[in-house]
């Protein structure tokens, strides 16, 4: 073969090479998503391997975030900030999709009708007319109890906090066992910490935003607060509850030294994994209401949004649609336990048979209340968790508690 010849061979190959370069005929699309590792990381995994067994050209990275949900928003916090494009695909507690799209983090999404969602959670990704994310999974808390120990002393699941505090007392009496808490819930400076304040307190029917205006009952916060402490101080609960954060909770309730425990819908399949002492042991119910109240839970859940930095806006958009899918949701309830977002898969044969309690579980969560609505939420988070913390850790008081909060969020929610 001439010279000439070869050239002319090396010339066309080049030439092929740039024009299968230019079209992307030889690209390949790597996404970078952010998970909380408490969203059942391995399992997203395998759904991200199915869709990019479907989307040839496209590869999806996990990146895991921190071990709460206030860990996770200050890293992405400190991302967005420097708008930094290193990732595509946002897993994003409930709280955040209306402040992150206030801030400019995140992209509309042309979704299609949201009707098809949980209210819920139609409502918390819809700012001003505009769907800035989608949902992953629902959530509320729930309380969880050691069903063979109120099977064993003729004990019904408490519908009000005395009915539980007299059910812990009389099997503590009965098992004599110095390291079997009667309750866990979370009483460190975290986003949970808002929800233990918020849960007797709403359910002595009050809120703290009415019609976008402040509107406090200080007597009622005192309750709620004196609630708690009044668990520690007993006994019912541990001394130093001020250091117990969610997963501690689902830790202990989990090696089988917690009779009762407050916590979200993920704890569920790690009561039931090989390493749990409880295996068959476990009911999950209603949180109980203040006597004489009605019960309620906190709204919990996560949501796909997209960066706004990303360089991949259409194929990370395309990616959050599957992940909020129908056949996602059911993936992620049958194989995760975690809550779905839409009605209909909490009547599914397949759901119910994997997770039967689901069942159950559907008007519990269509009933949770969702926290403060507010751009300046990390703000009425702050006053609210450490102030809980404070009465917990008894630096101060519940009325003194309850009036520091009431101040607080006066002069930010004015």
């Amino acid at each position: 073969m001439n010279l000439e010849r070869i050239s002319r061979i090396a010339g066309l190959l080049l030439g092929f090479g740039a024009f299968a370069f230019a079209t992307g005929a030889c690209a390949e699309t790597t996404l970078k998503i952010f998970v909380t590792s408490q969203g059942q990381p391995g399992i997203w995994r395998t759904v991200l391997d199915q869709y990019e067994a479907r989307n040839p050209g496209v590869k999806v990275a996990i990146e895991l975030g921190g071990a709460t949900s206030d860990l996770q928003a200050q890293y992405l916090n400190t991302v967005l900030t420097a708008k930094d494009s290193s990732l595509d695909v946002l897993m994003l507690d409930v709280i955040r999709p209306a402040q992150f799209a206030a801030a400019g983090w995140t992209s509309p999404i042309a979704s299609e009708n949201m009707s098809s969602y949980l209210r819920a959670y139609a409502e918390a990704n819809t700012v001003d007319g505009k769907v800035v994310a989608l949902p992953a999974f629902a959530d509320s808390m729930f309380l969880y109890y050691r069903k063979d120990l109120l099977d064993k002393y003729g004990l019904q699941p408490p519908t009000t906090w005395d009915e539980l505090a007299a059910a812990a007392k009389k099997i503590a009496d009965g098992e004599q066992n110095p390291s079997l808490q009667g309750l866990s819930f979370q009483g460190k400076a975290i986003e949970g910490a808002v929800c233990t304040f918020l849960v007797p307190y709403w359910s002595q029917g009050k809120v703290v935003v009415k019609d976008g205006k402040f509107d406090f009952d200080r007597e009622a916060a005192a309750k709620s607060l004196a609630l708690w402490k009044n668990f520690a101080d007993s006994g019912v609960a541990k001394k130093n509850i001020a250091e117990v954060a969610t997963d501690d909770t689902r830790k202990e309730f989990q090696a089988g030294n917690v009779v009762f425990a407050v916590n979200w819908a993920y704890a569920w399949a790690m009561t039931q994994g090989a390493d749990s002492a409880v295996v068959g042991k476990v009911g999950v119910a209603r949180l109980p209401a203040v006597t004489g109240g009605e019960q309620a839970t906190c709204l919990g859940g996560w949501e796909w949004g997209v960066s706004a930095f990303s360089k991949h806006q259409e194929e990370a958009k395309k990616l959050v649609e599957y992940l909020s899918s129908p056949e996602v949701s059911k993936i992620m309830a049958i194989k995760g336990s975690l809550l779905p977002t839409y009605g209909k898969l909490y009547k599914d044969a397949d759901v119910i048979k994997a997770v039967p309690w689901f069942a159950d579980a559907q008007p519990i969560v269509e009933t949770a209340k969702p926290r403060p609505v507010t751009p300046r939420y990390n703000e009425v988070s702050e006053a609210i968790r450490t102030t809980v913390n404070a009465v917990l850790a008894g630096v101060t008081t519940p009325a003194d508690g309850a009036a520091q909060i009431e101040a607080r969020l006066k002069r930010i929610l004015r």
